[in-house]
């Protein structure tokens, strides 16, 4: 391959990632990328971890065997069982070696070092393949994992100046993943709340509006509980706020503990003392059992004075949910009046008969200039 169409693979390589969204995206642009660089017919990307002492897998491309999946869950490989990773890691990046590539063939060794895996060669005779580059990422001046290029058998071996360019190649890689670690905790603390480690209000925004998308599209059950904890004031101008603080982080590692026993709930702080669950699919009567156990774990928390609690549910007998915007009205409607009576169990819309104080409520049209006691985004009912 000519310099020019090197060059222009590698920024090929460098977009593929730049454009992904997400770190699976990211990792197959990363290892699709070489594979074309390199004429390869498949491609995989590998992390080394370190506490567990193995090479774990994140993404085969190209011409996969049968046992080997785009994504895989659990196709890892002891390090012991790849000699040149642990001369690599143990030996020569230590002693300040380059992280330059290295290959393998189905007949033994072929260029570079150290060129002795029977592991490789074995695997490489077994899926049909005649050879393969293997390229050390370095990430953050740590060893970080390889990206692994392999050819059939029958077309050309990889060569001395294939392992170099392999070598450029997971350089570029490196570049790429660590932009993407940068961008996904961007996005994480764009999602969570700094206090308490939960979603935050934009998380909620965003999740609240694809339920009720799927709730209108499909019939899936949502429902939004929508806590306030009481006496946080209190203890704030009693104790200081640093107290008030720790009240808040433990009423939400209460919050999340309760949430985990609905599948994939969202736990969320959704500001000052205001906190939420959402949960899409789960029954409403196990929402509000749910509910009715985060209230009693609340009153025994050692700060503050429980939490009012309110829960609304699609499943409930609450009118048509056709926008996130009243969901999440009901929902508040009801822990204001969970509030206004002191209940200790959660106050549920729609539960009270036909004249439902709480849908009276949520549906009352704003009086002057007030809307509802938070704004939510999105589009009206």
């Amino acid at each position: 391959m000519g310099d020019d169409r090197r060059l222009a693979a590698v920024v090929a390589l460098a977009q593929g990632m730049a454009a992904a969204h997400t770190p699976q995206e990211s990792w197959r642009a990363a290892a699709l990328g070489a594979c074309r660089a390199l004429a390869g017919a498949f491609a995989a990307l590998s992390v080394w971890e370190r506490d567990l002492g193995r090479l774990r897998v994140l993404v085969n491309v190209g011409d996969r065997a049968p046992d080997e999946e785009e994504f895989p869950d659990g196709e890892a490989y002891p390090v012991h069982q790849f000699p040149e990773i642990t001369e690599f890691l143990h030996e020569r990046w230590v002693a300040g070696g380059e992280p330059n590539a290295w290959v393998e063939t189905a007949e033994g060794p072929a260029a570079g070092r150290p060129g002795y895996c029977h592991q490789r060669v074995a695997a490489l005779r077994r899926r049909g393949r005649g050879s393969c580059v293997v390229a050390p990422i370095v990430l953050h001046g740590r060893a970080w994992g390889e990206l692994y290029v392999a050819r059939s058998t029958g077309t050309p071996v990889f060569d001395r100046a294939d392992a170099d360019f392999a070598t450029v190649l997971a350089a570029v890689v490196a570049a790429g993943l660590a932009q993407t670690e940068r961008l996904e905790e961007a996005r994480r603390l764009a999602f969570t709340d700094s206090l308490t480690g939960l979603a935050n209000r934009r998380a909620v925004d965003v999740r609240l509006e694809e339920a009720v998308e799927r709730h209108r599209a499909r019939g899936d059950v949502v429902s939004l509980v929508v806590c306030d904890l009481n006496g946080l004031k209190r203890v704030n101008d009693s104790q200081g706020h640093a107290v008030g603080d720790r009240l808040l982080e433990r009423f939400g590692s209460v919050l999340s503990l309760c949430g985990a026993m609905l599948p994939g709930a969202l736990a969320a702080r959704l500001g000052g003392d205001e906190f939420c669950l959402l949960a899409v699919g789960p029954s409403a009567d196990d929402v509000v059992k749910v509910a009715d156990e985060l209230c009693r774990r609340a009153a025994e928390l050692e700060l503050g004075e429980g939490v009012a609690c309110g829960v609304a549910s699609t499943q409930d007998p609450i009118g048509p949910v056709r926008s996130a915007r009243r969901l999440f009205r009901l929902a508040d409607a009801a822990q204001y009046r969970a509030k206004a009576l002191r209940a200790a169990r959660p106050v549920v819309a729609g539960r009270a008969g036909p004249d439902d104080p709480v849908v009276r409520l949520a549906d009352e049209p704003p009086q002057g200039p007030a809307v509802e006691r938070r704004r939510f985004r999105g589009r009206r009912d």
